[in-house]
């Protein structure tokens, strides 16, 4: 089920903001991030306080920055090892990774090479890691190209009664991003603490930087916690390709608030609190829920396919936690219509300038409600 988006894409003000172009910067390879730094939360924060105002802190503080009564909003997916390596009986071999769970044995994948699996391939994988000289394929056939994702619907064999999940564990790894490509990092560093639901193909990464600690501290404080979730596939990570943004399309991706995170949710609103996101993924599932629910978070368990960019009118979110994005993503734009495209661009050369860490295993950016822009003004 999709969501039947009620938010017809909105017009943008300033016509520079419809170029993909515009989001683009200059980012030297060395800003990359290889490795997490340990403690999780010892990674640097820039704190956006207001319209004009900004801080360069650390995570460990944040329970120094956000106010009694706040809410923290976390999607507690689990990322699968979704990167398979395989080969068909000709000996070729073939990498997948997994996108999409279409089914009980059936998963959308993109696939390396694919121009020659055309249906009614197979393709048989080993255990990553054999223990006691297990070798026992598992196998996979293709049924059909996916028009949707441009990669293959592949259809697994595996025992009745089996978890699929369980396989994974045998036969996958976990997928570090592309852009990573020199790390000493352990599976588990790509893994939020608080992650539960298997589903991602990509971690939340904003979530990365938390310790028990830092909550315990939060909880102190009078800031509370709730979760969503939202299984990152190709909506969050596959580029803008169109020069006018406007026209981009999301690829749908499922996510589920349920009735107690949508009853606390309501209840901070009530009371006058805030509601932070933290992460992208978490600020996508609460607003697309509003916009289901015309304004008002309701239980949900579905798909998404909202895309937000400068003119979105927020209706649920106060202030996100997020990482630095790729040029030219729709994370970019996301954040854009948070604080405006300009401003985005000149926070992220001043934090080049201060040598912030970027991506997935970066440093951290915080967007105060002091600082998102309100719906009246909105893009």
């Amino acid at each position: 089920m999709t969501l039947p988006i009620a938010n017809p894409r909105p017009p943008i003000a300033n016509a520079a903001d419809r170029q993909l172009s515009a989001y683009d910067y200059a980012l030297p390879p060395s800003a990359i991030a290889q490795n997490p730094v340990e403690p999780r939360d010892r990674s640097r924060l820039f704190w956006v306080k207001s319209d004009i105002e900004a801080e360069h802190r650390a995570f460990y503080e944040l329970d120094e920055l956000l106010q009694p009564g706040d809410l923290l909003v976390t999607n507690d997916t689990r990322v699968i090892p979704a990167r398979l390596y395989g080969h068909k009986p000709s000996g070729a071999k073939v990498e997948i990774l997994l996108l999409e769970q279409r089914g009980a044995r059936q998963w959308s994948a993109l696939v390396k090479p694919g121009k020659r699996l055309k249906p009614g391939a197979t393709i048989e994988f080993f255990p990553a890691s054999p223990t006691d000289g297990d070798t026992t394929p598992l196998a996979a056939t293709v049924v059909s190209s996916d028009r949707d994702t441009g990669g293959r619907l592949l259809e697994f064999d595996f025992p009745e009664g089996a978890s699929f999940f369980d396989l994974l564990d045998r036969y996958g790894e976990i997928p570090f991003p592309p852009y990573v490509t020199e790390s000493q990092a352990q599976p588990d560093r790509y893994q939020t603490i608080y992650a539960q639901r298997d589903g991602s193909a990509a971690a939340p990464t904003a979530g990365l930087h938390f310790t028990e600690a830092l909550f315990e501290r939060l909880a102190a404080k009078g800031v509370a916690r709730t979760a969503v979730t939202l299984h990152v596939g190709l909506g969050t990570f596959r580029p803008v390709e169109t020069e006018d943004i406007t026209t981009h399309d999301m690829h749908g991706e499922w996510i589920e608030v349920t009735a107690a995170a949508a009853e606390k949710i309501a209840a901070t609103k009530a009371r006058g609190g805030r509601v932070i996101a933290v992460g992208t993924t978490a600020v996508r599932t609460l607003e697309s829920v509003a916009v289901l629910g015309e304004g008002e978070v309701q239980p949900y368990s579905g798909k998404t396919e909202l895309y937000i960019y400068p003119g979105y009118e927020w209706q649920v979110v106060d202030g996100l936690i997020t990482n630095f994005h790729l040029p030219k993503s729709s994370l970019m734009m996301l954040v854009s219509a948070a604080i405006g495209r300009e401003r985005l661009l000149a926070l992220y050369e001043e934090a080049l300038a201060e040598g912030y860490r970027f991506f997935s295993f970066g440093d951290a950016m915080l967007i105060d409600p002091a600082a998102l822009r309100s719906q009246a003004i909105a893009g």
